[in-house]
Parts: structure tokens; C-alpha cells; sequence
């Protein structure tokens, strides 16, 4: 190999030479629209389907590599350019139609949303993501296009991207990790004004760090991916986007750098001016201090005034669950990369350091990149419903003394992008029976009614087709596995002789986190081997997954099952397929019949895997965790237990792993093979009918994307553009709120509470209550007083009570304020209220700011007033 250090290497660009009337292949190849769109992959496939699964499904490097001769043969080839027209006029109409953001949202023309994620999973040709959460996002950025959003894309270009997995003889993972060629890639890079690649700076301790610019066009939608591989760096510094997830904390946190300040600097180099940032998950969050470092330095304001002015604008989604899932730093990390940054804030070093700590005041306490995206974000959220739970209980410590319901983070449910993910016979039969604007207007999500219409026999056929794909592609995929690291003949042949494709085939893929319990199934094992062997109702299971690197345990589990299929004898009913990625996962929920996921219960956040199955027609059986917990009904799918939660893991694994078991012998395996005299299994179709139905409708990004705009991205934009307008006029005056708040908050007491709580009171007869607040020097209008109320528990406690908002009455004098309201109980039984103060002020995101609570009997525990209320 001849280096760049042994001699200079002139470089040059080589593009692949097509004759005139294929040259829209280039176009296309470069547009990762064709992704979604089976008809533009089946352009590259007819090129050649050998060279489609050599290139990785890269039609970039498949035109390149294409024999000259093939392609001048296809040139001539009156039906393929036929073909090859109207997928191109597919795409042109694609990205100029109008779309659902431009009638619904016409009058907002200086709008746009930048969306920063450490991972996008677009294909499996652009390798740089591991897992839900790039799938997530590019799944988003897919519907964000499809939708019409003014949106653009932010991430990391990995020169070697997520690891390669392979099982060593004894099923040990092996990790190595490919070389990827951009030049041969659906990436280009983003000029400057001088032609040259577009680079922008930032400075690391006592060095300078350039960060070029590559693009890969999504739809409509432009992802910009970051390098720092350029020989003007450091050599350290040319590997910060060498690997994703790689490296120690010092890596983490350049990487994040790189992201947040590095990727904002990018845009604004491009002339993009987001007013809406989305940090997706907490990686980016240093962009909110470069976003207020720019602020300032453009509007010569005080850090108050940039913070609140570009929160209003800050979106932030939390995908953890756990504590220990988020990244944090030590204090002097921050200190060393930060050392000169910091002034540019107009905030000293401590300032800067508390935007980090749960605690202010602890000087020891780490860094966390979640606390900084909640203080520097006035919109945050959840990614399902009980995520949303989990992360206000979470986080409650953030805003001490507020009821965990009210932490002021929301949740939007995730979803998948269905096309990338429906089988192509699916989106054949959606073609012919659903309405014809099923594809042409994502926003309507009544045209997955017409599943209804579909033929029992034709759904049927379809998914026997995709089981039987699978279990050939499972077979020539083991025989791979088996050659590459030396097995015997007597195995390949094993190989070849895997699964049935007449059997009851289950599917588990996910990354091998031991909280996700990869091994549950194989609990009992002679319990398994009952249900797999069986000469009647045969059961097979198809699994695929990666452990961390360093996730030692998570490699014990894949070892488990490996060495469990050949210990039992099941190694062809048992099957482990290396390397999960986006093909695989393709394979997988579209051909197994049910999608396994048994979590312990609220540490998995959503889970999206479920949800392409479900799209694919293939039923749950799920502990109720995420996404499940709200989408399980009757006759979609199975639950695992009832929503319990154990202290004691070993008990939990035992009871929840007899539970499966039971669902598989008593309800599963009965349902798939009762046919009828047509061969058909009518109920499992009927459920198939009801999952598509039911759950696609409500799980996909297309309606996820749509609620983060209407609930999110518009309303942040709206209140960004209020707030700087008549030169920062609002934001100023919400500065000197907050300050006045905090300046005066110790102050303020509940004095007197008067109600007539010597009675009973009838269901929904309200009650009258009077209060009397000292607010120092704040005024009525710059606070809330409210009655909080609710039934009571059996330790007296206010379990879920509802705010109501009292009316000022009188102004006293002296800083104190008379005011009036009513609680009106809706139960019988006990009942009780308290009162408090919080922020109160128009300009005001939320209502609840940390440490800025007062209820009427401080300390704790609260003092209520307790009333009976009859029936």
C-alpha cells in the first residue's frame, strides 16, 4: 500500500461513464428516494441482480462497476428506458408536488427545522448508524420529505461506521469494521464558494479543528454529514469521525463537539438559518451554547437574554430511559475544551458548568448532556406514552417539588417510515385494494381502512411467500457464515436444510442489551425443545443481533443461544444470523409470523421493530413496554404479563418466561395452525387484518413528523420569531421576568387559606376558596396562584391531582394579594387541596421553572386541607 506519508497522491474524481439516455440513473442513485421506492431499486437490480447484492445495494457503485458493454446493451433496451422514465418522472413529481406543510402551513415561508442525531439509518449501503435510534431519524428525515417539511438533516460521517459483527466456532462475537469509500457512495460534497469542499472550524485545546462537509439528498430533504478525516488535522483528531460509538469518553465528547457546534457552524456557512433546532436524543446539545454564543455575539445582549430567546427555538427528544444511558463528562473536561469558549457566552466558568448538573450546587457533579438540552430547550419530549412517565418521574428532581405529571416533558410516540418497510408483494396488494392516495398523501391515514377489502387467500399467499424468501435467504446466509469461518461440509449441508417454510416461525432482532433479555425464550430449555420438535405444530425461531463492543454480557447472551441450538439438536430450527442491519431487518418482519420483544418492562423507550412487523401483517407478542403498552389490544397481538414490575430480576425472568411459554402453547401455536377446509388460518388472518389495520394507521413517521410539527416545530418557530421581533423586544422583557423571579421567589408566602371545609360536599359541588399571598415586589400578572386538588390516598396524599387557577381579588397593600377560586370535586370520597405559587407570566414557555414552587405549609411533607364528599 502506498501512503500519503511515502509519497504525494494526486487525487481526482472518476464518475461512471453512462450513455445519454440512462443518465437520469445517476440522478436517482444519488437521491435516496429510491430507498422507499421498490420500483427505483428494481432499476439497479435489472442492471444486474449478482452485482446488486456485491455492490450492497449501492447503485452508486453499482453504474460504476457495470461493464461498459451492459450498460450500452441497456441503452438500447426500449423497455427499460420505458421503466426507467417513469420512475424518474415518480421522483421529479415526488420533490415538486405540494405537500400537507404547504396547505398546512403556507404562511410561514422562513421557517426551517434542523434536526441533529448522532446516527441516520437511510439504507444499509450508507453505513452509518447501529441501531432504533438512526432508524428512527431516518426514518424521519423519509417522512419529513414526504410531507414537505423545510427540513434539513445533521449528522456524523463515520469513515468506518458501526462495527461488522461475525460469531467465532464458539459463538463468541467478533467485531471488524470496514473501510467505507465515499467517492462510491450517494454522498457529495458540499462546495464552497471556490469550488473546493466547504470546511468549517472549531477550536480544541490549543488546536484547530476543520470539519468538511458531505451531503446525501433524502427526497426533498438534505442530510449533512460531518468529517473530520482531512490531513490539516491532527491525527488524534482525523479518527473523531472514524467510528460510531467508538472510543473513550474524551472521543465521546470531541464527537459531540464535532456534532453540536461543528454541525451549526455548517449550516450557517451554507446560508441555512434554522429557526427550529431538534436535538434528537442529548449528543447535540452543545449546539444550544453555540446558538447563544452567535446570539449574543449578533445582538450584543446579555446570556439571559440569548438563552430564553434561543430556547424558544430548541427542540429536544429524550430516548433514555435509565440514568446510566446518559452521556456525561467530568467537570474538568469541560473546563479544558471550554477553557476560551465560555466568554463568548458572557458567562463564567461555573455559569456554565451548572447548565450541566442536576444539582447547581454540586461542583463534583458530572456534566450531563441531557440536563443541558432540558435547560437550554423550552420544548422537550418523550418517545411514547409511558416514556413520558418514566422520563417526568426521571427527571422530577429537575424541578423540585412539582407533581412528576407536571414535568414539563411531553411525549410523541414513534413511529417507522412504512414504505421503506413494507414487503414489495404487500405494497403490490396496498396498490391494488387501498384508496390510490395511499402513497401520494401521507397524512392520510384512513386509507389503511381498505386492508379490510383485501382477500383472505391473496394476504395469505402473500405472507407465505415472504416466509418462504426467508427461510431461503436464512439459508444461503448461514452457509456464508459457516464457509467464513472454516465449518465443515456436514455443516454447510445443515445449512441448507434450516427452517421450514411451512413452520410457525418467530422473529427476535435487537441489539443484545441484557435489559432486553434475549435469552427469556430459553429459560426452560426442555420447554423449548417440546415446542420445536413437535411433528404437528413445529415452531421455529430466526434471531439476529449485535452487542456493544464492550458489552461483555451482551455477548454471553448470543453465546447462550448459539450454543443452545447445538447442544439440543436445534441448530436447524434455531438459527442466529450475524450482522443485523437494515437488510436483514427487512427480511425479518416481513417473512416471520410473530415478532417477540420481552423487555423489562420501562427501560425500553418505544422499540420500533415491532412496529415494521406489524406493518408487515406479523403479530406482537410483547411485554407491555414503549410502543406496546399503548398499542396492545385485543385480537393485534399478545401481551407478556400485565404491565407488572419486580425488584427481583430472577423472579421476574422466571415468571415472565412461564408466561410466554403458556401464550405459545395455549394461544399462539393453536391460532397458526387451525385451517380450515380451505387450508387457511381464518382467525390469524382476521388478527393480521386488525395489526395492519389498527396499529399502521397510528405507528408510522408520517403521523409522528406531523405531531412533532403541530405540536413542536411550529409552535417553537412561532415563538422564536415573536420573541426577537422589534429588536428582541419580548425576549428582553422575558429575561427580566425570569430575573425578577428569581430575584424575589424566596419571598413569596402563602399566608391564609380560607374554605369552608366543616361540611361534605356533593360530587361536582365546588368549593369556595380565598387566599391571601405575600409576592414581595412581583405583581399578580407575573404569577400563578393556583388550587391543586385530588382524591386522597390512604396515606393522605394527593396521588393525581388537577391544577386550578385562582383569580386575583384585591390587591392588600404591602405586597400582599387577596385571591379567590373554586375546586370542584368529580369522585366521592376523600378529598383533599393544597395552594401554591408559580410563575405566572404570558411570555413564559411553561408555568414550572426549578426551584420555583411554593405551596402554602413549606416543609414537606405538604399540608392539605381535607374535605369529605358524598355521593
Amino acid at each position: 500500500m502506498l501512503t500519503p506519508e511515502h509519497a504525494r497522491i494526486h487525487q481526482l474524481k472518476v464518475t461512471p461513464s453512462l450513455p445519454e439516455p440512462l443518465e437520469p440513473l445517476l440522478e436517482i442513485a444519488h437521491n435516496l428516494w429510491w430507498t422507499w421506492h421498490p420500483e427505483a431499486v428494481e432499476l439497479f437490480i435489472r442492471i444486474g441482480r449478482d452485482l446488486w447484492q456485491e455492490c450492497g445495494h449501492n447503485p452508486v457503485k453499482v453504474l460504476g462497476a457495470c461493464p461498459q458493454d451492459r450498460l450500452e446493451a441497456l441503452a438500447r433496451d426500449d423497455a427499460y428506458l420505458a421503466f426507467l422514465e417513469r420512475v424518474y418522472d415518480s421522483m421529479t413529481t415526488h420533490l415538486t408536488r405540494s405537500c400537507w406543510f404547504q396547505r398546512r402551513f403556507d404562511t410561514t415561508p422562513d421557517c426551517c427545522i434542523a434536526y441533529f442525531c448522532a446516527e441516520f439509518a437511510i439504507n444499509e449501503c450508507l453505513q452509518v448508524y447501529s441501531g432504533g435510534l438512526g432508524v428512527l431519524a431516518g426514518d424521519h428525515v423519509k417522512s419529513a420529505s414526504e410531507l414537505g417539511l423545510p427540513f434539513v438533516g445533521v449528522g456524523l460521517m463515520y469513515r468506518h461506521g458501526y462495527f461488522q459483527q461475525y460469531l467465532n466456532a464458539d459463538g463468541w462475537q467478533q467485531e471488524y469494521y470496514d473501510d467505507l469509500d465515499f467517492s462510491n457512495l450517494p454522498i457529495k460534497p458540499v462546495e464552497a464558494a471556490d469550488g473546493q469542499q466547504l470546511t468549517v472550524d472549531i477550536c480544541l485545546p490549543d488546536r484547530n479543528l476543520k470539519i468538511a462537509v458531505w451531503q446525501a439528498t433524502v427526497g426533498r430533504v438534505r442530510l449533512f454529514l460531518l468529517d473530520t478525516n482531512l490531513p490539516e488535522n491532527d491525527p488524534a483528531d482525523r479518527v473523531i469521525t472514524a467510528q460510531l460509538y467508538g472510543g473513550d469518553m474524551d472521543m465521546r465528547f470531541r464527537q459531540e463537539l464535532v456534532l453540536g457546534i461543528g454541525g451549526l457552524r455548517a449550516l450557517w456557512a451554507m446560508g441555512i438559518e434554522p429557526t427550529v433546532m431538534h436535538l434528537n436524543e442529548g449528543h447535540a446539545a452543545f449546539l444550544a451554547l453555540e446558538r447563544i454564543r452567535r446570539f449574543i455575539e449578533q445582538h450584543n445582549v446579555n446570556f439571559d437574554e440569548a438563552r430564553w430567546a434561543c430556547a424558544a427555538g430548541n427542540v429536544f427528544t429524550t430516548h433514555t430511559p435509565v440514568p446510566a444511558g446518559i452521556d456525561r463528562f467530568p467537570p474538568d473536561m469541560i473546563q479544558r475544551y471550554f477553557k476560551d469558549y465560555y466568554r463568548g457566552l458572557k458567562l463564567d466558568m461555573e455559569g456554565l458548568l451548572a447548565l450541566g448538573r442536576e444539582n447547581v450546587f454540586n461542583k463534583d457533579e458530572f456534566f450531563s448532556m441531557a440536563v443541558l438540552a432540558l435547560r437550554t430547550s423550552d420544548g422537550a419530549n418523550a418517545v411514547s406514552k409511558l416514556h413520558g412517565e418514566v422520563s417526568r418521574a426521571m427527571w422530577n428532581h429537575i424541578w423540585p417539588d412539582a407533581p412528576a405529571k407536571e414535568v414539563p416533558i411531553g411525549h410523541v410516540t414513534n413511529g417507522i417510515h412504512s414504505r421503506t418497510w413494507l414487503s414489495p408483494q404487500l405494497i403490490d396488494i396496498f396498490d391494488r385494494y387501498l384508496p390510490l392516495n395511499w402513497q401520494n398523501e401521507p397524512e392520510d391515514q384512513s386509507v389503511w381502512e381498505g386492508i379490510k377489502h383485501v382477500p383472505n387467500e391473496e394476504l395469505w399467499r402473500a405472507h407465505e411467500l415472504r416466509r418462504q424468501r426467508l427461510v431461503a435467504w436464512v439459508r444461503r446466509r448461514l452457509q456464508r457464515q459457516i464457509e467464513r469461518r472454516g465449518g465443515s461440509t456436514t455443516e454447510i449441508k445443515q445449512a441448507n436444510e434450516a427452517l421450514n417454510h411451512r413452520t410457525l416461525t418467530i422473529g427476535f432482532a435487537r441489539r443484545f442489551a441484557t435489559y432486553k433479555r434475549g435469552n427469556l425464550l430459553f429459560r426452560d430449555p426442555q420447554r423449548l425443545m417440546k415446542l420445536l420438535s413437535d411433528p404437528q405444530r413445529p415452531v421455529q425461531i430466526v434471531i439476529a443481533g449485535k452487542a456493544h463492543p464492550a458489552d461483555t454480557q451482551g455477548k454471553e447472551l448470543i453465546k447462550q443461544i448459539v450454543h443452545f441450538a447445538r447442544e439440543h439438536g436445534a441448530a436447524g430450527k434455531v438459527v442466529f444470523i450475524e450482522n443485523y442491519d437494515m437488510a436483514v431487518a427487512r427480511y425479518l418482519v416481513s417473512g416471520v409470523d410473530v415478532w417477540l420483544n420481552n423487555p423489562r418492562r420501562g427501560m425500553e423507550a418505544s422499540g420500533t421493530s415491532g412496529m415494521k412487523a406489524a406493518a408487515n401483517g406479523v403479530l406482537n407478542c410483547s411485554i407491555l413496554d414503549g410502543w406496546w403498552d399503548e398499542a396492545y389490544h385485543k385480537d393485534v397481538g399478545w401481551a407478556i404479563g400485565s404491565g407488572e414490575t419486580y425488584a427481583n430480576y430472577e423472579y421476574q425472568d422466571q415468571v415472565e418466561s412461564q408466561a410466554l411459554y403458556d401464550l405459545l402453547e395455549k394461544q399462539i401455536i393453536p391460532m397458526f395452525y387451525d385451517r380450515g377446509p380451505d387450508g387457511l388460518p381464518l382467525t390469524w388472518i382476521k388478527w393480521m387484518k386488525n395489526c395492519i389495520g389498527q396499529l399502521a394507521p397510528e405507528f408510522n413517521t408520517n403521523r409522528m413528523v406531523q405531531q412533532y410539527t403541530e405540536q413542536y416545530y411550529m409552535p417553537a418557530h412561532q415563538r422564536l420569531t415573536s420573541l426577537v421581533a422589534d429588536d428582541l423586544t419580548k425576549a428582553r422583557r422575558l429575561a427580566q421576568i425570569k430575573y425578577r423571579h428569581r430575584e424575589h421567589w424566596r419571598s413569596l408566602k402563602i399566608e391564609s387559606v380560607e374554605a369552608d371545609t366543616s361540611r361534605p360536599l356533593a360530587v361536582r359541588e365546588p368549593l369556595d376558596v380565598a387566599v391571601v399571598a405575600r409576592l414581595d415586589a412581583l405583581t399578580p400578572d407575573e404569577v400563578k396562584v393556583q388550587l391543586y386538588g385530588g382524591s386522597l390516598n390512604a396515606d393522605g396524599a394527593i396521588a393525581d391531582g388537577t391544577p386550578f387557577n385562582m383569580k386575583h381579588a384585591e390587591d392588600l397593600g404591602d405586597g400582599r394579594h387577596r385571591f379567590t377560586g373554586q375546586i370542584t370535586p368529580e369522585n366521592s370520597g376523600r378529598y383533599g387541596f393544597a395552594v401554591r405559587i408559580l410563575p405566572g407570566h404570558p411570555l413564559l414557555a411553561t408555568s414550572l421553572e426549578p426551584g420555583q414552587i411554593t405551596w402554602d405549609t413549606p416543609p414537606k411533607p405538604q399540608k392539605q386541607a381535607k374535605v369529605a364528599v358524598s355521593a
